[in-house]
């Protein structure tokens, strides 16, 4: 079955709005109809199998050429809207891309080959105001790529992740059956939607009846709060740095009510305890879903139940329905309760493989288990605690340091607002710790650092603290919400 035929399996004829948004509201049924267009259009110009890119923030725009490239049985390739030139050029070379939809504002700042066609806004109304739906056929192969996800990864070197139609389908059904999703579900989206965690509230809402809230202005935090209570919000996604920033920055968030707020899910890395605590105290009504994942595999590996939130606060819960995880030692052999070892996972919604890349495919797949890159423990009830990415480890001296580990005490420091732990080469160690951190008062910055350093010594091992401390404004934020010291 084509993806898109299961997202609209009984939500094509609704006339209920799907977007919400006080410029424009948009029905079920007429993004079904006007996606049907665009996969009409793409049938009788490009054929079938071809590389189509977009580029878009998240918008009706998006949305509609989105679904119509997956409905056409093309591969869409959905970019970072903030993506370089030489970046762009090197995918679309890569890719071989035919078509690339792009937004007009982001077509006045890059440049797309002469041979590429190009469909901007303009271009898609007039699609939409002249095309007629033509048949498509039923026996679709469902294990055809739909997509292909670019990942810089920890080497900063873009990979293609090759993300099949039934790979969408079985991760947005396990989505659905661990929220317990429903029609009545309205998302509060502030993650982009080239991202596989912005793409899931897309799969999952259309696919149960559900809407969507787009804000694209996450850094104007009013708008936000403004947003969840206006359009009577049932959920929010994202990841650490967004709820880092509403309980720091915002002086009303904590205050608020928020009466149509069921739950929050968190994924795209971990949040500090401290953090869940205190959204937890000033929402105690909440759902807070702590949520593991990779790009990888479609989007979800597991979830920590709201329930366990207290007890098993520092875990990423057990596997979402339908997918195995597994935790193996150096030797192969799978580890013991509390012993350190890679995490594994197998399931439906395990990417096909990196695009022209068979090596590292096979590198991370075996015998049909990814290979996450995550070290990892289980405890005796079965809960998985993720210890550090195997290439985000830093060897100072020989000796292997997690960063996670030394930023959760930084971060427990009232006066300390951000922090990032990076390695910087060193001649003696071959690795030293470089900690960047963000503080409520500049004035303070030789207190600070000595009373930073006091707090490490005091929770970590000699060589686990930092050899260099730098204060900075601000830590930045990547498109979709991670931290980058570029």
């Amino acid at each position: 079955m084509n993806v898109f035929d299961h997202l609209f399996d009984s939500s094509k004829t609704l006339d209920k709005d799907f977007l919400l948004s006080s410029k424009e509201t948009v029905s079920f049924k007429k993004i079904y109809n006007e996606s049907l267009k665009i996969a009409s259009y793409l049938k009788q110009n490009q054929g079938e199998n071809k590389h189509i890119t977009l580029i878009s923030a998240n918008s009706v725009f998006f949305i509609t050429a989105y679904l119509g490239i997956l409905k056409s049985g093309n591969i869409c390739v959905p970019l970072n809207f903030a993506i370089e030139q030489e970046n762009l050029d090197e995918i679309l070379s890569t890719i071989e891309s035919t078509t690339v939809f792009i937004s007009k504002p982001l077509q006045r700042k890059l440049e797309i080959c002469s041979t590429i066609a190009i469909i901007d806004e303009e271009k898609t109304a007039a699609i939409l105001e002249h095309q007629t739906i033509l048949d498509f056929n039923i026996d679709f192969n469902h294990q055809r790529i739909a997509e292909i996800i670019f990942t810089s990864g920890s080497t900063g070197q873009p990979k293609g992740v090759m993300l099949s139609h039934q790979n969408i389908i079985a991760n947005t059904d396990s989505i659905i059956s661990y929220l317990k999703l429903t029609s009545k579900d309205i998302m509060c989206v502030v993650l982009p939607f080239f991202y596989c965690y912005g793409l899931s509230l897309l799969h999952t809402h259309l696919k149960v009846g559900g809407a969507l809230v787009l804000n694209n202005s996450f850094i104007f935090l009013g708008s936000v709060i403004k947003d969840l209570k206006a359009y009577k919000c049932t959920g929010f996604a994202g990841v650490p740095s967004h709820f880092q920033i509403l309980l720091k920055k915002s002086k009303t968030f904590k205050t608020e009510t928020f009466p149509d707020l069921r739950y929050v899910t968190q994924a795209g890395g971990k949040l500090h305890p401290m953090y869940i605590n205190e959204f937890g105290e000033a929402f105690p009504t909440k759902a807070f879903f702590v949520m593991y994942g990779q790009t990888e595999a479609t989007a979800r590996l597991s979830y920590l139940a709201p329930e366990f939130i207290k007890t098993k606060t520092s875990s990423i819960g057990k596997a979402i329905p339908n997918v195995e995880l597994k935790i193996v030692n150096a030797k192969g052999e799978p580890a013991a309760i509390d012993e350190e070892g890679e995490l594994l996972a197998r399931g439906e919604n395990i990417m096909v493989g990196y695009f022209k890349d068979t090596e590292s495919t096979n590198n991370t797949i075996t015998n049909n288990w990814l290979h996450t890159g995550d070290l990892a423990t289980m405890d005796q009830d079965g809960f998985i605690y993720v210890v550090a990415r195997k290439k985000e480890i830093i060897k100072v001296g020989g000796k292997r340091v997690s960063p996670k580990e030394i930023e959760d005490v930084i971060l427990a420091i009232p006066e300390v607002e951000d922090c990032m732990i990076t390695g910087f080469d060193d001649e003696l160690l071959g690795e030293a710790i470089l900690a960047t951190i963000v503080i409520t008062d500049v004035n303070k910055e030789k207190h600070m650092k000595d009373k930073i350093l006091k707090e490490c010594s005091n929770h970590l091992s000699a060589y686990k603290l930092p050899q260099k401390i730098e204060f900075v404004n601000t830590i930045k934020l990547t498109a979709t919400g991670k931290k980058s010291i570029k």
